[in-house]
């Protein structure tokens, strides 16, 4: 199956009012995971590769040719999506590798800095068919001047959506990055009266620390694109974890990635069908 583009995957979300699950690639076998608990789901997905893994691999191109390879053997729908980037010259390249959406973030600059910036990069990516979300006011768990208490102002989300031209935003609404447990207390009307406010899809990061519930609900007060890391983190090293417990002999990388990447297609699978159930 050949690529679907982001925004497409996106749009057909938003209409039918369901969400649409965005997993972060740290390696071949999540990737490779996230696309098979996708085809298990008969759902679409999005893979997204971070600058912190950029930076992990020491370069971009070996993950994300990797990533997209997987995506166009896949059998369901799949994008491949750049997560996070600050350097404008990463979001160029990733744009040159064939990414078709990229998420562009300055929001640790002053509002003025973070709308010029931010519409530079929409100018640029839109002349080659890239969709581009952004973040408005830094999300929790990031650190910076932002605190997880943090959220975001419907009518500041309105002036910055028309001020960049993004295709998405990326909204402070109680969730925090890099949560290990699953107790984050969601803003439902916020949602909503962000999403009365912005004709773009609304995007959650640090979904790890939201419940089942909580987003069923949020992709009903208005919320589209969900974005998950940690939570398939921490079931990749559990299993990686209860293998060497069980095999405290064993050296081959294989035998304990096999069940870690199979840990990690049940869980896509489980939350795809919470974001979109049939």
């Amino acid at each position: 199956m050949p690529l679907t583009p982001t925004d497409e995957i996106v749009r057909r979300a938003r209409a039918a009012g369901t969400g649409v699950g965005a997993f972060n690639v740290l390696q071949l076998e999540h990737a490779q995971a996230i696309v098979a608990g996708a085809e298990t789901a008969d759902r679409p997905v999005v893979l997204q590769i971070s600058e912190n893994t950029v930076r992990y691999h020491g370069a971009l191109e070996p993950v994300a040719l990797a990533s997209l390879a997987v995506a166009r053997a896949a059998k369901t729908p799949v994008a491949v999506h750049l997560d996070h980037a600050e350097n404008p010259d990463l979001v160029r390249e990733a744009v040159g590798l064939g990414l078709g959406s990229v998420m562009f973030d300055a929001s640790k600059l002053p509002y003025a800095e973070n709308v010029a910036a931010t519409r530079e990069v929409v100018e640029y990516c839109h002349q080659h068919g890239v969709w581009v979300e952004a973040e408005l006011g830094e999300v929790g768990g990031k650190g910076g001047a932002h605190t997880p208490g943090v959220r975001t102002d419907p009518e500041e989300a309105r002036a910055f959506v028309e001020a960049t031209g993004v295709d998405a935003l990326a909204v402070a609404v109680g969730s925090s990055h890099q949560m290990l447990t699953r107790d984050a207390v969601l803003d439902f009307d916020l949602i909503a009266r962000l999403r009365a406010a912005v004709a773009t899809p609304l995007v959650l990061h640090g979904s790890s620390g939201v419940s089942d519930a909580d987003l069923t609900a949020a992709i009903a007060a208005g919320m589209t694109k969900v974005n998950v890391s940690t939570h398939l983190n921490k079931a990749f090293t559990r299993a990686v974890r209860a293998h060497l417990a069980e095999h405290p002999a064993a050296v081959d990388p294989r035998h304990y990635l096999t069940p870690a990447r199979s840990a990690v297609a049940g869980e896509v699978a489980h939350l795809l069908t919470v974001l979109a159930p049939s």
